[in-house]
């Protein structure tokens, strides 16, 4: 007779690694609801705007010299870019484009950047299978789904640990888009996921200094991604229990936080609630933690016309799990060093709002940066906790002024513009694609791309990926 403990293996419920293999085996785009699929449309013209616009900046001229110094031959497209690369470093410069400015929309809950990867790594691996464009579309939809739900079973806790999550659970999206692109079976695709666990690492010391790394991370995971799925197609084994094992992805990855951890929101409503549906498309090209405060910043300048010698001081007012990523040490935040710290810094970002009425790429530029305004107001902005955050559901933030005549001006946002029921609508969010494709590229083009995404279910993925290049 089995021991006990033996039956109890037999009997246990499958590994949520397996589970979540077989509904992305069983997956196909009839099975994603109309609503969910444009929607997904609607994310994917986003992400492919932020890349295009990406190309207008110093990093992404950076990041392909890099690429190019190992990079031979090859066929995949690079985004915005006349060029051809071999399909993982392909990948990994689009990831970096789509996710370089901070632009790239964001589940709040889950404080993942999906799309950042999840595109990325579909529209190389469906561009190199051959595929079509609603192949394209669940493929993508599902590595954002993964992603988000690594994310949302996390809860913070991996931000406290010092992770970059969207780096980390991209992997597993990524991981799934490619097996799916690449024919895996649930078996290979349970593999790819625990193969993908080894691979999955972002650290965020970039808060530090400003470093560039985190522009990084979304690419890195496409890369990881179909490294995995690659690996379990030609049968090389993966762990099972990645997520929830002993020495598995959460366990490792939340401290003392673990008890915290919601393991089992990788499958509720598997297939039914679509957690896509809850992604939020940035209105400010900054840290979305930072959107309610610059939008309350702007409000009070407007309802006020307030002027920086009006005001003695700031109050940006914030959840306290996110002082460490967007204010603190406070000194260093109120003058960043480069573009890239000032999107992460709250005394900045308000401070920016206050003195010239908007926040745009032109306010991450060095004359912005070395603004004597923008600075000496900086310095009169402090962070404090808002008692009605609703974080991580929502980014809640607000901001309040205190003038030199003694009033105390106060507006604040409980929902971040974007996010739940202040979603963008399909307009804005073609508005923000026209502003971004319009930094690079003609009207005309600009228009025959947002029709191109708009339309993928009508196109193979080589035509779409061709489109989207220069070539």
């Amino acid at each position: 007779m089995p021991l006990p403990e033996q039956r109890a293996v037999v009997t246990a419920q499958p590994a949520i690694s397996q589970r979540i293999a077989e509904f992305a085996s069983a997956l196909n785009y009839d099975a994603i609801p109309a609503r969910v699929r444009e929607c997904a449309k609607f994310h994917l013209l986003d992400v492919a705007g932020t890349a295009l616009a990406a190309t207008h900046f110093d990093f992404a001229h950076r990041a392909l010299a890099g690429i190019l110094t190992v990079a031979e031959g090859g066929g995949s497209s690079v985004i915005g870019m006349p060029l051809k690369l071999p399909l993982r470093d392909a990948v990994l410069m689009n990831g970096i484009l789509a996710h370089g400015l901070d632009y790239d929309d964001t589940h709040p809950g889950a404080i993942v950047h999906p799309s950042a990867s999840a595109f990325p790594c579909a529209l190389g691996v469906a561009e190199f299978t051959g595929a079509d464009g609603r192949e394209l579309l669940t493929a993508y939809a599902l590595g954002v789904e993964v992603a988000t739900r690594v994310g949302a079973a996390a809860k913070g806790a991996m931000h406290t640990m010092g992770f970059h999550t969207t780096g980390i659970a991209g992997h597993f999206g990524c991981a799934l888009a490619a097996g799916k692109l690449l024919g895996l079976n649930a078996q290979q695709l349970a593999m790819a996921q625990g193969l993908a666990g080894s691979t999955s690492a972002a650290l965020s010391e970039h808060r530090a200094d400003g470093a560039w790394n985190k522009r990084m991370h979304p690419g890195w995971a496409g890369v990881g991604g179909i490294t995995a799925a690659s690996l379990a197609r030609g049968g090389f084994v993966g762990t099972r229990k990645i997520y929830e094992g002993a020495d598995g992805l959460f366990r490792s990855h939340s401290g003392e936080r673990f008890a915290q951890i919601d393991v089992e929101a990788m499958t509720r409503g598997l297939g039914e609630t679509w957690l896509l549906e809850e992604v939020a498309v940035k209105p400010f090209p900054i840290c979305h933690l930072l959107h309610a405060c610059a939008d309350s910043a702007l409000a009070l300048r407007r309802k006020h016309a307030l002027k920086p010698q009006d005001i003695a001081q700031v109050r940006a007012l914030l959840h306290p799990e996110t002082f460490h990523y967007v204010a603190e040490p406070a000194e260093m935040r109120r003058r960043p060093t480069s573009d890239y710290m000032a999107k992460f810094s709250v005394q900045y970002v308000v401070a920016a709002c206050l003195v010239r009425g908007r926040f745009g790429f032109a306010e991450l530029e060095p004359d912005a940066l070395n603004d004597p305004g923008i600075l000496a107001l900086a310095q009169r902005v402090r962070h404090d906790a808002d008692p009605e955050s609703q974080f991580p559901k929502y980014f809640s933030g607000g901001v309040v002024v205190t003038t030199r005549d003694g009033r105390e001006l106060v507006h604040m946002e409980k929902i971040n513009r974007g996010a739940g029921e202040r979603a963008l609508t399909g307009e804005e969010i073609a508005a923000k694609f026209m502003d971004n494709a319009g930094l690079v590229l003609s009207r005309d083009r600009a228009e025959r791309i947002r029709d191109a995404v708009l339309g993928i279910e009508r196109r193979d993925a080589g035509a779409l990926a061709r489109i989207l290049s220069t070539s």
